[in-house]
């Protein structure tokens, strides 16, 4: 079992300063929330098939808070926690929620409403066996390390405790990764994990029965600059080892030029997103901090 201490493997080359800038303001990233908001209704929509009544809830990397506030409403007697990197997404969550802007240390026992935290959800500033909950729609992706992510959250999860996650697969922007070759062979786009190593990676950490599922949405566009413009707002490049000097004219209208080839026979521009979902449970222990095995007995039912 991974745990949050260990040597972690990198997924990608993410710049986490990098991706706190892209997401610094909150309008520049407003366009794109439109399929946030499909991918939540989706994640709630399976939510409903678990039947759980968590007592503190964990909306990890929360955005602008606009699933906290529907967490909330699912259970109003929980303790909703919003957590982010940045601080501008936790300042629109609090003036949408109404929660207070605060930086916790720790969990406050039997409190409801919601409360918010700015931290890396990889690092949580909470201890052990203190969430029923963890909730984190098209988030991870932008972790550089998400065994370590899933470590960490399985960490602070109690035991029959629930995961529920979203992110981004490797096929989503395939059509404008392809438009980029044409400019150059630098990487313009993160190269999204694949839905079985997350499997894996969930199962290392310690997690028991991971579901994972996945499905492609496409999103069609009249023009390249407005598609262009969507992809801004779902973050941009966060890779390290993104181009730093300017695209001269002529390389750029040969990724538009590559980008208007691939027009459908509709007319239309298409851009794929491939969603992933995940969910597992936190399992009780196998053995003692001692190391010694645990045997659990089933009395028998009365006759």
């Amino acid at each position: 079992m991974v745990s949050p201490q260990a040597p972690s493997r990198m997924s990608a080359p993410i710049d986490p300063v990098r991706v706190r800038q892209l997401f610094a303001d909150p309008a520049r990233v407003a366009p794109s929330d439109f399929l946030r908001r499909e991918i939540a209704s989706r994640m709630f929509d399976r939510l409903t098939l678990v039947k759980t009544a968590p007592r503190q809830v964990l909306d990890a990397g929360c955005g602008t808070g606009v699933d906290i506030a529907e967490l909330q409403k699912r259970y109003p007697a929980a303790q909703v926690l919003g957590l982010d990197a940045v601080p501008a997404m936790l300042a629109a969550a609090g003036a949408a929620t109404s929660a207070p802007r605060s930086l916790l240390s720790r969990l406050l026992p039997a409190k409801a409403g919601i409360d918010l935290v700015c931290a890396d959800f990889g690092n949580l500033p909470f201890g052990p066996n203190s969430l029923d909950l963890v909730w984190s729609n098209l988030a991870l992706h932008w972790h550089p390390q998400p065994d370590r992510v899933f470590a960490e959250w399985r960490r602070v999860l109690r035991v029959d405790g629930l995961l529920m996650f979203s992110n981004f697969g490797p096929d989503t922007f395939r059509e404008l990764r392809a438009a980029f070759a044409a400019m150059d062979e630098t990487p313009h786009t993160l190269p999204f994990v694949d839905m079985h190593d997350f499997g894996d990676q969930l199962v290392e950490a310690g997690f028991t029965t991971p579901v994972m599922d996945m499905e492609q949405i496409t999103v069609t566009y009249d023009s390249a600059d407005k598609l262009l413009a969507d992809v801004r707002a779902f973050g941009g490049n966060p890779l390290a080892t993104r181009r730093r000097g300017l695209v001269g004219r002529a390389a750029w209208q040969r990724m538009r030029d590559a980008l208007e080839a691939g027009r459908r026979a509709d007319g239309k521009l298409g851009l794929t997103f491939e969603v992933i979902y995940g969910h597992a449970f936190r399992p009780a222990p196998k053995t003692t901090a001692a190391g010694e095995a645990i045997v659990r007995f089933q009395p028998p039912k009365p006759r």
